[in-house]
């Protein structure tokens, strides 16, 4: 056992009871919220969009919660500890992604559909096939994102109660699925965003406290913590240099920009991020919320460089290696020594961030599975296999009901990903939303010919292109980091696939709709453009 683990089991062992409670704490008081939410929750439009009562305020702390997951606060603090300068280049990917969100997607989607992507894409479209493929992408890039989610509670919690076997870590991964199943089976929207509210201002308290406690130890001194970063990293001036982890060849260069291209391109096109514009009632709500999610998310980011940067000034490297390969653990550690390896204050600090990081978990992973479970019932069960004849009581149930076959296979996929950095994971999932959904959303919103054909090819080209790719790249073999690290069956040189996905994507959408022998419904065109702009008609 590595001694960064030693230590922080050694810390959490001492404390077990407290770190226990504060946990069972979270859990419960979440718990509560949810079977509340669920005795209000009456009809289709409770379960899919909280019945549209949510301010621009609460949207807006919802929306940052959904989008500050454990990719935001574990992998980023633990890429930011290992690569310095690169790390903090997720921060900026994941902040300025918000912009196009806001700029292209937030208000024309929020007044043309209904609960789901699909409703905005079958508005001018065939409805059947086109809710089976917006239903089956939305279903793909959650599970994705959940992945992430599921990788960081085993690695977070494994860390805390002292677990290093694999059947325990397994054990956790299962336990936060059968969580997130609860959640949203009982609380539908209303209660995942309430859950939402509570994590996001925990997690903006817990970074906070660690940036200021980074700051006291360095005097408020930004110079002297990134000089001891650079030092204690082993890496010295390059360690604040571009490059590390980006910049040794032209291929990680390459990389780095299909990551970029991904981060900023996928937050339009995530399917638990789109869903959070129906909660609200107006338009107006929708920028207002969108405004303050901004604000909160920006925040947040830079207080992942203090986080970071501390981790890399206080911790040795090798300690938050050995502790987790992909430095998953290093926010938490980073706790550790800021209250004292030995002491009762480390061990408070350690428990109470790790506490804040799994509430993290939970309150996205029950945000990504509302939305799979949502577009699978709305657009699959509802308008595909019961063309439109199912009653809102039985679209409900479906979606009950799928919601526990998504979290068994993120389960399953979860325990798998134990070992790869969290932030890189969900860099994945953005490459997949937006190759397969952004294209959709913005020719079916802002382009006149855009056909069924059109629609059908982007989102499967576009899907199957960034799956493909991913599963014959370093992510999944070849590596020691890789999900299955003892076998190589990579060709793709590349870890982000955006860079060839996303460009696929728009050229088969543009390409289907132009072979396509079908007459777009200019009509229809015309009737989305007036509604998406103006909100006139919208529900």
């Amino acid at each position: 056992m590595s001694h960064a683990f030693t230590l922080a089991a050694g810390a959490a062992s001492e404390h077990r009871g407290l770190i226990i409670s504060l946990f069972s704490l979270f859990v419960v008081a979440t718990l509560v919220i949810t079977v509340w939410a669920g005795r209000q929750t009456k009809d289709a439009s409770d379960f899919y969009a909280g019945g549209r009562q949510f301010s621009g305020f609460q949207n807006g702390l919802a929306v940052a919660g959904d989008y500050m997951s454990a990719a935001s606060f574990l992998g980023i603090a633990g890429a930011i500890a290992l690569f310095g300068y690169d790390g903090f280049l997720y921060s900026i990917g994941f902040l300025v992604a918000w912009l196009v969100a806001l700029l292209l997607v937030a208000e024309p989607l929020r007044n043309s559909g209904r609960y789901t992507m699909g409703d905005v894409l079958a508005y001018r479209m065939r409805q059947r096939p086109v809710r089976t493929a917006a239903g089956t992408s939305t279903i793909v890039v959650s599970i994705f994102y959940l992945l992430a989610q599921m990788a960081g509670a085993g690695v977070l919690v494994s860390l805390l109660l002292g677990i290093t076997s694999d059947g325990g870590k397994i054990g956790i991964v299962a336990l936060v699925g059968v969580l997130m199943i609860v959640y949203v089976t009982i609380g539908g929207m209303k209660g995942t965003t309430w859950v939402q509210m509570v994590k996001a201002v925990l997690l903006m308290a817990g970074a906070l406290l660690l940036t200021f406690l980074v700051m006291v130890k360095f005097n408020f001194n930004i110079s002297d913590l990134l000089g001891k970063a650079a030092d204690n990293s082993g890496k010295g001036a390059a360690f604040l240099e571009p490059g590390l982890k980006y910049g040794a060849t032209s291929m990680t260069k390459l990389d780095f920009i299909s990551l970029s291209i991904a981060l900023v391109l996928g937050t339009a096109g995530l399917p638990h991020i789109l869903i959070r514009f129906y909660t609200v009632p107006t338009a107006k709500a929708a920028r207002k919320s969108v405004i303050w999610a901004i604000g909160l998310i920006g925040a947040f980011y830079l207080m992942t460089l203090a986080l970071g940067f501390g981790a890399a000034a206080l911790i040795k490297p090798d300690e938050i290696i050995n502790s987790n390969k992909a430095g998953n653990t290093a926010a938490p550690l980073l706790a550790l020594h800021l209250g004292g390896v030995d002491s009762t204050w480390g061990a408070i600090l350690l428990s109470t961030i790790s506490a804040v990081a799994f509430a993290t978990i939970l309150a996205v992973v029950a945000g990504l599975t509302l939305a799979s479970s949502s577009s699978f019932a709305h657009d699959i069960y509802a308008n595909v296999i019961k063309k439109g004849a199912a009653t809102e009581k039985e679209e409900v149930r479906a979606a009950r009901l799928s919601t526990v076959g998504i979290g068994a296979v993120s389960i399953v996929l979860g325990a798998l990903a134990r070992e790869i950095n969290v932030a890189g994971l969900v860099a994945l999932a953005f490459a997949v939303a937006a190759s397969a959904n952004l294209p959709t959303i913005l020719y079916s919103l802002f382009w006149k010919r855009f056909t069924t054909q059109g629609a059908l090819w982007s989102i499967y080209g576009g899907l199957i292109t960034a799956v493909g790719l991913v599963l014959f790249s370093p992510v999944v073999s070849g590596k020691p980091t890789s999900m299955f690290p003892d076998a190589d069956f990579h060709w793709f040189p590349m870890n982000n696939p955006g860079l060839i996905s996303i460009p696929v994507g728009f050229l088969l959408g543009w390409l289907g709709s132009l072979l396509s022998k079908e007459e777009p419904d200019t009509a229809k065109y015309a009737e989305l453009e007036v509604r998406s702009l103006t909100g006139t008609g919208a529900h």
